[in-house]
């Protein structure tokens, strides 16, 4: 019971697969109050079915492309839940046609879009969030090998999520000084909502599987169980950093 008598947030889910839902399942599993977030009326129907009628989830709603949205999403964590210790940002998007042809051809519009909701919204929630943040409270984003390397399909998001990382080393800092820890999993190409739009996914997970040390892909609970170390005492000291879990796939050659 790791997290025994804690409370945080998971923002957000959109169904069974998702990586936020993998380390939501293993907070309640540990002891703590769980808020977990939905985009909007359409996927709240789908994380309800999730959290049935366990007491250990609480539902809400934010839309990461909107400050008022965020700013009303921390009231309702205040009225419902009250401080929280831990927060998992899990959010990101991209306009399709900017994840498939030339990186060269992003739009203008899409680059923004993709910045704005997959990296400036980690800023924003962090802001908005802090007055109801404990000290020594924890704070996890998730992002992906493509921010420092070149992965055909992944173009756009690889520079948003490079702006990701950057942004958990900045706010560690900010945040360092009442003991809040900032850090970022980067888990294995997976079969998400979010990552559907990628090109030729399959052969990427069945390519990082063969080349992976431990010679399989990575799985879903073990995003949770490193997401679980994150946001509990056991990572005390660990901050800034960016951790991979992806069967050791970000160190292999061809």
């Amino acid at each position: 019971m790791l997290l025994e008598g804690k409370k945080g947030l998971v923002l957000n889910v959109t169904n069974q697969n998702s990586l936020g839902w993998a380390i939501a399942q293993q907070a309640a599993a540990h002891g703590a109050t769980v808020g977990v977030g939905s985009l909007n009326e359409r996927f709240q129907a789908g994380v309800d079915k999730l959290i049935g009628d366990n007491p250990a989830y609480v539902p809400l709603q934010v839309d990461f492309s909107s400050d008022e949205s965020i700013e009303q999403m921390v009231r309702d964590t205040a009225e419902r839940i009250g401080r929280i210790d831990f927060v998992v940002h899990a959010a990101a998007t991209a306009k399709p046609e900017d994840l498939k042809g030339r990186f060269i051809e992003t739009s203008r519009d899409g680059f923004a879009l993709a910045l704005d909701v997959s990296a400036y919204s980690f800023i924003a929630m962090c802001r908005a969030l802090e007055p109801i943040l404990n000290d020594d409270a924890s704070v996890v984003t998730l992002s992906y090998l493509g921010s420092q390397r070149a992965i055909p399909g992944y173009n756009v998001m690889g520079v948003a999520k490079a702006a990701l990382e950057a942004s958990v080393r900045y706010l560690s800092v900010d945040l360092g000084e009442r003991g809040i820890r900032v850090n970022a999993l980067s888990p294995g190409p997976a079969q998400t909502i979010s990552a559907r739009g990628i090109s030729n996914l399959r052969e990427k997970m069945e390519r990082a599987a063969e080349i992976s040390p431990l010679k399989r892909p990575a799985q879903q609970d073990e995003v949770g169980l490193n997401g679980l170390w994150l946001i509990s005492d056991l990572s005390r000291g660990v901050s800034g950093q960016v951790v991979y879990i992806d069967a050791g796939y970000n160190i292999a050659g061809l």
